[in-house]
């Protein structure tokens, strides 16, 4: 695989990837750069099926979004119909919702990176790499950027 190519698989800015386990991080890695190296000899209607399937996959913010709602709601409807001991659930969840959001983990990514939930940005290299592999950008310049040559601009 393209040295360049390598590098776009690895987001720099997933919090999530910097807090995880090496090994987990390591095994999403791994199947990422196999599924690529599969797809370069495919024919196009299968790398756009590819495509259309990372386009709907769950990243792991939003699984670990669903899973605290649920839990949620779910020791709100407890605690009300039960017992109230059971609204201990939705503050542990919020807890770690605001772990997570200060500081880019808390204990249910561990579990979710196991199961191969990846990030967003894990998602768009492989959706990136996938169209540098096929084509997309041939021609394009490398390092390009807007200026005031363009109409309308400055």
């Amino acid at each position: 695989m393209d040295a360049r190519l390598e590098q776009l698989l690895m987001p720099r800015g997933d919090r999530e990837r910097r807090h995880g386990s090496g090994k987990a991080n390591e095994e999403i890695l791994r199947e990422m750069r196999e599924r690529i190296a599969s797809y370069a000899s495919r024919p196009q209607d299968e790398v756009e099926g590819r495509l259309d399937e990372l386009e709907r996959e769950w990243d792991l913010e939003r699984a670990l979004q669903v899973n605290a709602a649920v839990l949620s709601l779910a020791g709100l409807v407890l605690g009300v119909t039960r017992d109230r001991t059971w609204l201990w659930v939705p503050g542990v969840v919020a807890g770690f919702l605001l772990q997570h959001a200060v500081s880019g983990w808390c204990p249910p990514v561990e579990v979710l990176r196991r199961w191969k939930l990846r990030t967003r940005g894990e998602i768009d290299a492989e959706k990136f790499a996938l169209r540098v592999q096929r084509g997309d950008f041939r021609g394009a310049e490398v390092g390009h950027s807007a200026s005031s040559e363009g109409p309308g601009w400055g």
